[in-house]
């Protein structure tokens, strides 16, 4: 089943560069979640505010809202997320401290690689048609876990266990694409798949009413960074 999914978004997916961020329409309601400023309508907004917050998390100045209570009230009736983060599992990594955002802000898929499935790709759609979300962010990370355990599988040739062998399936093609790159294998592993998961989401009509970008998580710094 793992390698007929993956056939079938490497065939839908594009090498295309990053593009010109297009809009989705909003909802005039949204923002309600947010109450001390209205959400982001565009992509190009979203992705300015996530990189906003993520310089505010970086330079240890965050201001998320501080009335829990209140902000949960003010939710509870609807959501209003402007943004889709597909990120790691990596408990290091979490998207809503990253990026400076409050509850409500950010429609969070978490899987360990940011490994693609169907109910991944469900959630996704489920953002962008019903929530009218503009923007997609696939957020990788240095020193990723799913990437360690896929070279180690490739130098070695020893069976993964279980369920990860899913894992290990899914980012072993751009963990090939690099090897014989010089420098950080690794690295360029975790950059290859991250791109390779925009472009697959970005490829697929389903999602034609976002933008989709590929990010890196700089662990040492708190320093989130587009890729090309």
């Amino acid at each position: 089943m793992a390698s007929n999914r993956r056939a079938f978004l490497t065939a839908t997916a594009t090498a295309t560069a990053v593009g010109a961020l297009t809009v989705a329409p909003t909802p005039a309601t949204a923002g309600t979640g947010r109450p001390h400023s209205p959400a982001p309508a565009t992509a190009t907004a979203a992705l300015d505010e996530l990189l906003a917050g993520n310089r505010r998390y970086a330079a240890g100045r965050p201001r998320r809202p501080h009335d829990i209570v209140g902000h949960r009230r003010l939710l509870a009736g609807g959501q209003h997320p402007f943004a889709v983060v597909l990120g790691c599992i990596d408990s290091r990594v979490v998207p809503e401290l990253v990026f400076d955002q409050g509850l409500g802000d950010l429609l969070c898929i978490r899987t360990a690689g940011q490994v693609l499935d169907e109910a991944v790709l469900g959630s996704i759609q489920y953002g962008v048609e019903e929530l009218r979300v503009p923007l997609v962010m696939v957020l990788g990370h240095e020193r990723c876990g799913a990437v360690a355990a896929t070279l180690g599988r490739l130098r070695t040739g020893a069976a993964v266990p279980g369920h990860l062998e899913l894992l290990v399936e899914e980012i072993t093609p751009a963990a090939r694409r690099t090897r014989a790159l010089p420098g950080d294998w690794a690295e360029h592993t975790i950059r290859a798949h991250t791109a390779w998961v925009r472009d697959a989401i970005r490829a697929d009509p389903a999602f034609a009413g976002a933008s989709v970008v590929a990010a890196r998580f700089d662990l040492d710094s708190g320093l989130v960074s587009l890729l090309p």
